[in-house]
């Protein structure tokens, strides 16, 4: 609420969301997540505590379908914004 108050962008990710983008499963356990996350970042090993990953998890997630989408709608938008000015 105070990050959209201040104008700063506020995105959701279910749980169920996130494991599917970082695993390929909706229902993986926190163990898998944490070492797609390592593999993803060639980390030797998971973030700790497990809450870490979660939290890296989620940033991952937010990137490749939340903040990638937007860059795309943006783009699409420049682009039409060009076509009739």
């Amino acid at each position: 609420l105070v990050a959209a108050r201040a104008g700063i962008p506020v995105h959701t990710h279910t749980p169920t969301e996130v494991k599917a983008a970082i695993t390929g499963s909706g229902r993986a356990e926190k163990a898998q997540v944490g070492a797609m996350v390592a593999r993803i970042l060639k980390l030797e090993a998971p973030p700790k505590p497990a809450d870490a990953a979660d939290a890296v998890a989620l940033a991952i997630c937010h990137l490749w379908r939340g903040a990638g989408a937007d860059r795309i709608a943006a783009a699409i938008a420049k682009q039409a914004a060009g076509r009739t000015a």
